[in-house]
């Protein structure tokens, strides 16, 4: 017996902001971020003029887990325009933010077509597409999924709390606010304090990503723990490590990639010390939920493009997980 849901996640470029490096006529960088996969023309593409290396860049407004970016190009002609760019990911804008890690180069292009890249879960701010070469470059549709953040779907507990500073602050969605760590999570000064986070279900875990106060007190977060698992022994701070958070500047979000470790539990501890722990958001990325009398199996890249290229209507990805008894 077997049952099979579907899971649509957010295209994240329709909240983001397009910039290019040169625009031809009235085909601006936003047309690739508007929703329209195609349209009459090239109305609601984005095109440069010919010149040496033409890129485009999204700003997504902040640092987010890519899984996918799918690429629709000119219905009316032209896919050189397209074919052989690179799609990069990161958060430097050195040499305007082409210089990142390469997901993937776009080709086999036709006439208007609609491709899907899988970028496995690389994080960052900006995601550039760029020609290495002398060309245009035109995109007609930019889209962009990322994972869950699995934590806003938890619950979260720590060892004490300081004045208002709850647990639930650092699973709030925000990063950051004004004044003294309002939305943040901070424990009374203790030996060994922690923060534990129920995802209330087991999860291969990829990427944990972890914002600290901006109004002071870095080492407040620096040097704490991040552990991984199943046990409540000693609170959860005895599962396996994932990562120790390093020295913090204020007001910096940090991503640490925990190679798919497999836990229900996200534990922040700073052990052997005597300090209070502060975090102001913990967000926690992932691929399924597992359950101990069922198998998960995930269709992933393949799977999406053939959703995408089934219908050129369609702007969301869907995810068949299909749930099987053992």
């Amino acid at each position: 017996m077997s049952m099979c849901s579907i899971v649509t996640f957010e295209n994240l470029a329709l909240k983001g902001k397009a910039t290019l490096s040169s625009t031809f006529s009235s085909y601006t960088a936003a047309n690739a971020i508007d929703g329209v996969r195609y349209g009459p023309g090239l109305a609601t593409c984005s095109v440069t003029s010919f010149q040496s290396n033409p890129w485009w860049r999204l700003d997504l407004l902040g640092d987010y887990e890519i899984s996918t970016v799918i690429i629709s190009n000119r219905g009316d002609g032209s896919p050189e325009q397209t074919n052989g760019a690179e799609i990069r990911i990161g958060n430097s804008l050195e040499n305007y933010g082409n210089n990142n890690p390469i997901c993937a180069v776009i080709s086999g292009l036709s006439v208007k077509s609609t491709v899907s890249f899988s970028c496995n879960g690389t994080v960052g701010r900006y995601v550039n597409v760029v020609i290495p070469t002398f060309q245009r470059l035109s995109l007609c549709e930019v889209e962009v999924y990322g994972t869950e953040n699995l934590a806003l779907n938890g619950t979260a507990t720590h060892s004490s709390t300081h004045s208002t500073n709850v647990a639930a602050n650092a699973i709030d969605g925000l990063r950051y606010r004004l004044g003294l760590a309002p939305s943040c999570s901070l424990t009374s000064s203790e030996s060994n304090p922690w923060w534990r986070l129920d995802l209330l279900g087991d999860y291969e875990i990829s990427t944990v990503i972890i914002s600290n106060r901006g109004d002071g007190s870095p080492e407040q977060t620096s040097g704490a723990e991040i552990r991984i698992g199943n046990s409540l022994d000693n609170n959860g701070n005895n599962n396996p490590i994932c990562a120790v958070i390093p020295g913090l500047p204020l007001r910096s979000t940090v991503s640490f990639s925990c190679y798919g470790m497999v836990g229900r539990y996200v534990n922040v501890v700073m052990s052997g010390r005597t300090s209070p722990l502060s975090l102001c958001e913990v967000e926690v990325h992932g691929t399924g939920q597992l359950d101990s009398l069922h198998e998960i199996v995930f269709f992933k890249s393949l799977k999406k493009r053939e959703v995408v290229l089934q219908d050129n209507k369609c702007v969301c990805v869907c995810v068949c997980v299909c749930v099987c008894n053992r």
